[in-house]
């Protein structure tokens, strides 16, 4: 039997009154403090960390075969989002996390063939934000290679 090596990391951002989060196929979070409403698949903004500030192990784990779950919560609300990890994630951007339900990949992306956008969050979840409230995330990876 072999344990699996689990990475996590959790985080704060906080929401924003121009939150619609009606984008069909991304969900992002970002450190901008500012939100336009054109921003329609921002959730979070003054994120404490972006894709470049991700710890190294993290990073290892999730370029390459990995699930990786981000759960969202606001209050006594969450949602979960799964996707997996990619070995083209570059994982470098500065400013902005992407979380895409393609498998387009750039600096940003920290997640590919996510299982939700921004329209699929709770609505809930959405309310709360829009009203400025705070969002924990939390990045779980799990490595899907096995050796032995």
């Amino acid at each position: 039997m072999r344990l699996l090596e689990l990475r996590a990391i959790t985080f704060k951002a906080r929401g924003h009154p121009n939150v619609r989060a009606t984008h069909r196929s991304t969900l992002e979070i970002t450190k901008e403090e500012h939100l336009t409403p054109k921003g329609d698949c921002i959730v979070g903004v003054s994120a404490e960390l972006s894709p470049a500030d991700l710890p190294r192990e993290l990073k290892e784990a999730m370029a390459g075969e990995a699930l990786i779950i981000a759960v969202l919560c606001v209050r006594n609300i969450c949602d979960v989002v799964t996707g997996r990890g990619s070995p083209r994630l570059e994982l470098s951007d500065e400013r902005k996390m992407v979380f895409r339900k393609s498998s387009y990949v750039g600096p940003e992306t920290v997640m590919i063939g996510a299982d939700k956008a921004a329209k699929d969050l709770k609505r809930e979840l959405i309310d709360l934000l829009s009203r400025g409230e705070e969002l924990t995330v939390t990045l779980i990876v799990l490595p899907l290679a096995y050796s032995p």
